[in-house]
């Protein structure tokens, strides 16, 4: 039987094998690769989504978003938005309501792409209500990974400038990690749901797991 917490002590993470995604990273700059991406991403079963935005350490300044990570089980195609802004290919991608698109907090990202261009967000699966039917209220992807995969997801590229002229592959690889990380965690919880074979251990704020861990 699988283990799983309502909520993951998040010191256990940094002892976690790290996980990273290892297939194919395609960076789109321009309007017509955009077309190409979306052509075929909307051929796909599912697809995970993420957005990544320039960190700003200003009061009151908001960047706007710079990346768009759509990933298959393979393949993730990291749209550079602040190069190219938000296509029509792009828009008609975002609108699909036939293809299964997962995410975590996805009304921040829909929110944030929107301020760049307006669209009507099509069929999207939300991550963060999705772990709380199976018990888990954790909502950061980090913490629900480690739950269910026992492995972590590194931070470490999180506040790295997402408007770079050229993104790094630490960056590539943790933004497309990101995005692949929301099909995983979906089929597993879905698998867990279909067959039943966890036990959820209830963690009282008081009594971190790590202490008791059949509390």
């Amino acid at each position: 039987m699988k283990v799983i917490q309502d909520k993951y002590d998040k010191k256990k993470i940094a002892m976690l094998p790290r996980v990273l995604f290892e297939g194919r990273v395609i960076v789109i700059f321009t309007e017509r690769d955009a077309e190409k991406a979306v052509n075929y991403l909307l051929t796909q079963a599912i697809l995970g989504f993420d957005t990544e935005t320039k960190p700003t350490f200003t009061k009151g300044k908001m960047h706007q978003v710079a990346l768009l990570q759509v990933a298959t089980e393979d393949t993730c195609f990291l749209f550079r938005l602040n190069k190219m802004g938000l296509t029509g290919s792009i828009v008609r991608l975002l609108e699909d309501r036939n293809i299964l698109k997962v995410g975590l907090s996805l009304q921040d990202d829909m929110r944030m792409l929107n301020q760049r261009r307006r669209f009507k967000p099509g069929t999207y699966v939300e991550l963060q209500k999705e772990v709380k039917d199976i018990g888990i209220e954790d909502n950061s992807l980090q913490k629900i990974y480690a739950n269910l995969f026992g492995k972590k997801i590194s931070k470490n590229q999180q506040l790295s400038n997402w408007e770079a002229d050229v993104l790094s592959e630490a960056q590539q690889r943790y933004a497309a990690t990101d995005a692949w990380a929301c099909i995983r965690i979906h089929e597993e919880v879905m698998r867990m749901k279909r067959e039943q074979d966890f036990i959820l251990e209830k963690v009282s704020e008081e009594h971190p797991a790590s202490e008791h861990p059949h509390s």
